[in-house]
């Protein structure tokens, strides 16, 4: 996988060498460039922002230097029939999620747009559709100062799923989100610390149990920190063991959708 991302803060992204992201790039299962987006500005201090049109606070990020940089990611793209996908991290964005992650990991190309100040000129990303597939995506329903903190995340939440990067892949498939809901706790020797025990069904070796147990913690652990979840689950998935893990953690069944427990 390519990914591109273009930043006035190539530092910023220095993070991407460590771990196994870095290890990622070293072997060549990611080929990750950070570009700098004032080397495409034109005068002497580089500026790559002006104030807004229609007046009000901030600085915007001129069109001009963004559309030299991706012209220079469009002109280095290996050809493909399908066109790069182009990131801007923004809060008008569709919310970045493990879904999407997956989605992204079969992507062969994706460029990241760093934003700034109070954002990119719109044309930017209307003229960028002609090259690439343009999409806005957040984080979440918050602010953040510009968009490195966000590819960050990205990176790794998609780069960590591209086949090779993590080591043993089955620990993609149990982890939060991986089936909609939290992953369970997890424990690791000594058996007891500080007065506090591992639970006995972890030490007994009857994997149906430790599954079932397991499958339990999910469920409560999901129903108590993000309820939301389980009311998007499809009723038709839960045996009997989950709809009673769920009705003692406060959910029913109700026509064929998952409602909270009025009583």
């Amino acid at each position: 996988m390519r990914i591109d991302v273009v930043t006035i803060f190539p530092e910023y992204l220095a993070a991407l060498d460590l771990s196994l992201i870095g290890k990622a790039r070293r072997d060549g299962l990611l080929d990750l460039r950070v570009r700098d987006l004032r080397e495409h500005a034109t005068d002497r201090h580089r500026t790559v922002d002006d104030t807004p049109y229609g007046g009000g606070a901030g600085m915007v990020m001129k069109p001009e230097p963004w559309g030299a940089a991706l012209s220079a990611v469009s002109a280095s793209a290996a050809p493909s029939g399908r066109r790069p996908l182009l990131i801007v991290p923004s809060p008008a964005g569709a919310v970045f999620d493990q879904a999407m992650a997956r989605e992204l990991a079969e992507r062969e190309h994706l460029v990241f747009a760093c934003g700034r100040y109070e954002g990119i000129d719109e044309r930017v990303l209307e003229w960028a559709a002609e090259d690439f597939e343009v999409r806005p995506v957040s984080l979440g329903d918050y602010v953040l100062n510009g968009g490195e903190v966000a590819v960050l995340a990205m990176v790794e939440a998609v780069g960590r799923l591209v086949p090779g990067v993590v080591g043993n892949p089955e620990s993609l498939v149990e982890e939060s989100h991986s089936d909609g809901l939290l992953e369970y706790p997890v424990y690791t020797k000594p058996a007891s610390w500080q007065g506090r025990e591992v639970p006995e069904v972890l030490l007994g070796g009857n994997h149906g149990k430790v599954a079932r147990f397991r499958r339990n913690e999910q469920l409560r652990r999901t129903a108590a920190r993000r309820p939301d979840l389980i009311l998007a689950l499809d009723p038709s998935t839960l045996n009997r063991h989950d709809r009673d893990t769920l009705w003692h953690a406060g959910f029913r069944i109700d026509g064929g959708r998952i409602v909270p427990r009025e009583d």
